[in-house]
């Protein structure tokens, strides 16, 4: 077969045949391996001279593998061969297609979302995926060949360098975050990992890489506000506490601490229910509590008496709020508690007649006026009055209605006066 015949077949198969002087300089070039892309095979021989000129290569060397854009060839140059001054021939023939499940893979990694890349020991971009170029505004085949000094900063190309020959000196996996300059002018974050990634009888370095920067805004912002809801729970003065859907105590202020004459770590994890008197209108305030836990309501107002360490009673007013709307069922629930009475010691509930004579006697009714209200005799009223002074430790009608308002018998800012319990609690759906 003559020199012509023998090119025409070259260029047909998948090989690049070469000659070059004894600078190593490509003289004749052909086949079929790259087509009529004259530049891709100019870069390709290219890659072979710095693939020669390595370190670490051989000098003996004759075959080798070396990978180039997506593809392995099995190249053929024996350079020692040639005479002194002379040249030298070399041919390189694509390894293979693969199988059907490397091209897969290989058309996988192509289009994943994340940026990856492989690079040689000089920096030098073997493959890179459509997000990875992307990034730079290229595409995979103008990143393919360049150097990231070509590609990025100074700075940040010595930083991925640097981070390269960890991998390599090593030859661990290695997982890092950094900022980098976005198109935008801003800067981001992106979380890498980088490791070995060994292709025929060379080791290169594979990136695959995240960007973080929204996940990292939101977390920011999530950490202010909570930092922002802490110091406002802390520093408001109110007594308040986020309880799970069970009715435990996830989070308290040190107010609600200070109310219950205990320590704050004591609260956390302890039921809610625990902390109020065993008065019969507890009973509703677990029925108006189901009623948020299952969103029947999305926040409730309503009075209750809380027992401290030392076994002081409290009654205050309890404002109940469910959180978060994405369920059908309330995660957890607000209690704030404003309008807080007089701490004292247990006592028998007061009966409905005492608690109508109250709020009558408040709103400046003589008894006369409340026997005739409640159709009650006027001894019956007197004898009422007097019992009352007794168990709130009030010597004068005066001195009872603001005992009643001091330990929140009475509704606070009410009028005409009702009783606390009596008030209808308020609910918004």
């Amino acid at each position: 077969m003559d020199k012509t015949s023998l090119r025409s077949l070259l260029a047909q198969l998948p090989v690049l045949w070469w000659e070059a002087d004894g600078q190593l300089r490509t003289v004749e070039s052909g086949g079929g391996a790259f087509g009529d892309d004259i530049r891709t095979a100019r870069r390709f021989l290219d890659t072979l001279r710095q693939d020669i000129a390595a370190p670490w290569r051989s000098p003996g060397t004759r075959h080798w593998q070396v990978p180039f854009e997506g593809r392995v060839f099995d190249v053929s140059w024996p350079l020692g061969d040639a005479p002194a001054g002379g040249r030298t021939r070399g041919v390189a023939a694509v390894a293979g297609a693969g199988t059907t499940a490397a091209r897969r893979d290989g058309a996988f990694a192509d289009f994943v979302p994340a940026p990856a890349f492989i690079r040689d020991h000089d920096g030098r971009y073997l493959w890179a995926n459509h997000a990875y170029a992307h990034r730079y505004g290229t595409t995979p085949e103008n990143v393919i060949g360049k150097t990231v000094h070509e590609l990025h900063s100074p700075a940040a190309a010595a930083q991925f360098l640097a981070l390269d020959q960890d991998v390599l000196t090593r030859g661990k996996p290695l997982r890092h975050t950094f900022t980098y300059q976005r198109d935008d002018g801003g800067s981001g974050q992106a979380a890498g990992h980088r490791f070995p990634f060994r292709e025929g009888a060379q080791t290169h370095v594979a990136g695959i890489y995240v960007d973080i920067t929204d996940c990292t805004r939101a977390v920011n912002q999530r950490r202010e506000a909570e930092e922002s809801l802490r110091a406002l729970r802390d520093h408001s003065g109110l007594p308040c506490a986020l309880l799970s859907a069970g009715g435990r105590i996830q989070q308290a202020s040190t107010a609600a601490a200070e109310l219950l004459q205990t320590r704050l770590s004591d609260l956390v994890g302890r039921r809610a229910d625990t902390l109020l008197a065993p008065l019969p209108e507890l009973d509703g305030l677990h029925h108006r509590w189901h009623d948020l836990i299952s969103r029947r309501s999305r926040r409730v107002q309503t009075s209750a008496v809380f027992v401290d360490a030392r076994g002081a009673q409290r009654r205050a007013r309890l404002h109940l709020t469910t959180v978060g709307r994405s369920s059908a069922r309330a995660a957890s629930v607000w209690a704030v508690v404003t309008h807080q009475g007089l701490a004292h010691e247990p006592q028998p509930p007061l009966t409905a007649s005492q608690l109508r004579i109250l709020s009558l006697l408040a709103g400046g009714r003589s008894n006369g006026e409340i026997a005739t209200s409640l159709r009650l005799s006027r001894q019956t009223v007197d004898y009422h009055l007097s019992r009352l002074r007794a168990l709130l430790g009030a010597t004068t009608r005066p001195a009872l209605v603001a005992r009643a308002y001091v330990l929140g018998i009475l509704a606070p800012q009410t009028w005409p006066p009702r009783s606390a319990t009596a008030t209808h609690p308020q609910s918004y759906a």
